[in-house]
């Protein structure tokens, strides 16, 4: 049983099915992103999750099976469109959203200004919020979503319309907060965001999963090849090392040239996490030497491209 279990959930909205069966489980202590186009109803599926939104069918449901009226005080919400008060300070916004849940005096204090300073802010927490750039009042909108220490984080589109040092701050204070036990659930666009901090992932479309896993699972299910090239020196030995490759079973296809006494081989393979140390041995045991060896694996931009036959869409 995951801290979040999402069972064939629909939401319409008159004619229009903007979530269509979702079915999702949040394990405890991951970052689990749900990756997907703007328009994919990322977030009228989070509404649904937090409660904001209620939903025709299915069940969503939390730790050891519990409603949301039960749980909702474990869950901290970050939204994609700004929930701060611009004509109060910082600190004011922070301690307001940290005594919806019962802290008061030295504790609220205290959580305020923690909250603050995770996010770099508690040396401006007395200017107001509107004076504040866009990166700080995306940091200032987290504070006040975590500042009461939820189980649950759950952020929708957190870096969105801020520079690359504010996301990257962002990001790195996603994983500063699972480290310390936070289980996150990241909605993007930004499949380089999904590929550096989530070690699950969701790919939704039109409402409707498309994919789940790691990376790795939606690769293997995807019958999606890795590769490995390797160049040789020379090429004496080719012919062994390339009857030895065919031997090997997570091999699905290979290809090899020769130019100026050069070799190389491209190696396309499924999961195989021992093959590259296999071609190091089989190159040695047949007198090859490696001038150059490496690995690729297809990156989330081909698999959406897969998955769904187009780009991912930014804003359309």
């Amino acid at each position: 049983m995951g801290i979040v279990n999402m069972k064939e959930l629909k939401k319409t909205f008159g004619d229009l099915t903007a979530v269509d069966g979702i079915s999702i489980t949040v394990e405890p202590g991951e970052i689990h992103g749900i990756l997907g186009p703007n328009g994919a109803s990322k977030s009228t599926t989070i509404g649904c999750i937090t409660g904001l939104l209620p939903y025709d069918s299915g069940s969503v449901t939390y730790e050891n099976a519990q409603a949301i009226e039960k749980w909702k005080q474990n869950i901290g919400y970050i939204p994609q469109d700004l929930a701060i008060y611009p004509d109060l300070s910082a600190e004011e916004n922070v301690r307001f959203f940290c005594s919806l849940y019962g802290f008061k005096g030295s504790e609220l204090k205290k959580k305020t200004e923690e909250a603050l300073d995770f996010v770099g802010l508690l040396e401006v927490k007395r200017k107001k919020a509107s004076e504040f750039s866009g990166g700080m009042k995306r940091r200032l909108n987290m504070a006040c979503g975590i500042v009461h220490s939820p189980k649950l984080i759950i952020m929708d589109e957190p870096t969105v319309g801020i520079d690359p040092q504010s996301r990257n701050r962002i990001l790195e204070n996603v994983k500063a907060l699972n480290k310390k036990g936070a289980t996150i659930l990241y909605t993007t666009h930004y499949m380089p965001e999904v590929e550096e901090i989530c070690s699950r992932i969701t790919v939704i479309d039109h409402g409707k999963v498309i994919a789940s896993g790691t990376k790795e699972d939606i690769l293997d299910k995807m019958g999606k090849d890795r590769e490995i090239d390797v160049t040789f020196v020379d090429s004496d030995g080719l012919s062994g090392f390339e009857t030895a490759i065919q031997r090997i079973k997570s091999v699905h296809r290979y290809s090899t040239g020769t130019e100026d006494n050069i070799s190389t081989c491209k190696i396309f393979y499924s999961d195989d996490r021992t093959l590259m140390e296999n071609v190091i041995r089989l190159a040695a045991d047949n007198h090859l030497t490696i001038t150059n060896i490496g690995s690729h694996e297809p990156s989330l931009e081909e698999i959406f491209l897969t998955l769904t036959g187009k780009e991912l869409r930014d804003g359309k």
